[in-house]
């Protein structure tokens, strides 16, 4: 039975000793005590235990604080003092390469936004009905000519260019020119000079160089710049049905870029962006980064040419209306070009050439139906005044004749035929001195929507 009396007799001491089996408690009884004594030892160490813990809280107290003044604050927030750097404006020179800052800073204000308004037709009621388009475009003279895409200004009313400054001008078309989708503007600066680009050479770009564009992508993010590189040089892009040999540049492109310029990397234009594929193919694979630019060497004489006589006059002109012979078949030809009518006194009437005629060749390039001669024709290959041999088949004999192109703007306005097949043909606007015949669906479909227009 346990004796409270003999508690001081079996109370036990642990002195914890460390070894290699770990922490183990040795036993060992205590001496009892005499009466009295051991409450006057447990007041005692009570006190020095007291003064110990207070003695203690200030040095850790101390210890806490010396350590916190030496450690740095983890909620401070760390900001540089490196001084900005301003950029340098500099000149277009030519002979020295810029940096992308010192490019936008040289060029923004020769570049515009464009924003036009066009009549697209008539809703049910007769009320006419306007759309609204917007692109790019870069100052060519201080005098207020400006450069762009023929698309961006196509049908407009009216057309609205927008300096980097806010000013706003209302710009006239001077000409342009479908095939090369090229146009130019004027705006009266009055007593203030704009500010022109430098151009450079196309045809000195690379593969790899840095390339960069200004312009009004989505028609509301103005003078927004992008860079990249050149993609690939004369990459051949059927444009309107005009094969083009474009600059392919990797260069961020989107709608309202279009009539933009295309700076090297000395702040010079190389060429004028057009287009942007981002379609899925037939394998459903989207592609981005496929940026087109036209070259500036391929279309500066004609820049010049509208801003001197509103038109390209050296496009190559035939004078004929064609299509494709698959509708003839009493010609006995599978496939070519069949003359329609040829104009009287035109350079095809001059050659020899007459309506059903059915051309198979013009030049070294094989023709299979009326787009192949259009191409043909409005390629690079010729201009005005070019001489080339025309092949061509009449009441089944193969002929050839000798054919000198004349200038689209010694062009006659040109009669609209009735069709062969029942309804009227339509002769399209043609910088190239040909004309593409239509069938009867193409006309209706033409006629309703030039009447009610879309709303778009």
């Amino acid at each position: 039975m346990y004796n409270d009396n003999d508690r001081s007799t079996y109370e036990y001491h642990y002195n914890y000793q460390g070894d290699s089996e770990g922490f183990q408690p040795a036993q060992s009884p205590m001496e009892p005590e005499k009466p009295g004594r051991g409450r006057g030892k447990r007041i005692l160490a009570g006190v020095l235990c007291g003064a110990l813990l207070i003695g203690g809280a200030f040095g850790a107290g101390w210890a806490v604080n010396s350590w916190r003044s030496a450690q740095p604050d983890q909620t401070q927030v760390m900001r540089s003092d490196r001084q900005p750097v301003e950029v340098e404006t500099v000149s277009v020179t030519g002979s020295e390469r810029l940096s992308f800052s010192q490019l936008y800073n040289a060029n923004v204000d020769s570049c515009v936004s464009i924003n036009t308004s066009a009549l697209a037709g008539y809703n049910f009621f007769g009320q006419p009905v306007q759309t609204a388009s917007s692109g790019s475009g870069f100052v060519l003279t201080a005098d207020g000519y400006i450069a762009t895409n023929a698309h961006v200004i196509s049908g407009a009313t009216d057309v609205q260019v927008t300096l980097n400054n806010g000013k706003t001008y209302t710009a006239q078309v001077v000409g342009s020119d479908t095939d090369y989708d090229i146009a130019v503007l004027k705006v009266d600066p009055g007593d203030t000079p704009l500010k022109p680009v430098v151009l450079g050479s196309s045809d000195e770009l690379t593969v790899g160089e840095d390339v960069s564009t200004i312009g009004n992508p989505l028609g509301e993010l103005t003078f927004s710049m992008s860079r990249g590189i050149v993609s690939c040089l004369n990459r051949e892009i059927n444009l309107n049905g005009t094969p083009f040999n474009m600059i392919q540049i990797d260069t961020a492109i989107n709608p309202g870029n279009s009539g933009g310029p295309l700076f090297n990397s000395y702040g010079e234009v190389v060429g004028i962006v057009t287009a942007k594929t981002s379609t899925a193919d037939s394998r459903g694979t989207a592609a981005e980064g496929l940026g087109f630019a036209i070259p500036i060497d391929d279309v500066l004489n004609m820049l010049k040419d509208i801003m001197e006589n509103g038109q390209v006059t050296s496009h190559a002109y035939m004078g004929v209306i064609m299509e494709d012979v698959s509708r003839h078949a009493e010609t006995g030809v599978r496939s070519g070009a069949y003359l329609v009518e040829v104009t009287e006194n035109g350079p095809a009437a001059k050659a020899g050439l007459q309506a059903g005629d059915v051309i198979t060749m013009l030049g070294t390039s094989t023709i299979t139906s009326s787009s192949d001669l259009k191409s043909a024709v409005g390629s690079k290959s010729y201009v005005a005044g070019d001489t080339a041999t025309v092949t061509f088949v009449r009441d089944g004999q193969v002929m050839t004749t000798e054919l000198t192109f004349g200038s689209t703007i010694d062009k006659p306005q040109e009669p609209t035929p009735q069709s062969t097949t029942g309804g009227n043909q339509q002769a399209p606007d043609s910088n190239s001195g040909y004309d593409e015949y239509y069938g009867d669906m193409e006309d209706f479909f033409n006629q309703f929507f030039g009447r009610y227009g879309r709303a778009s």
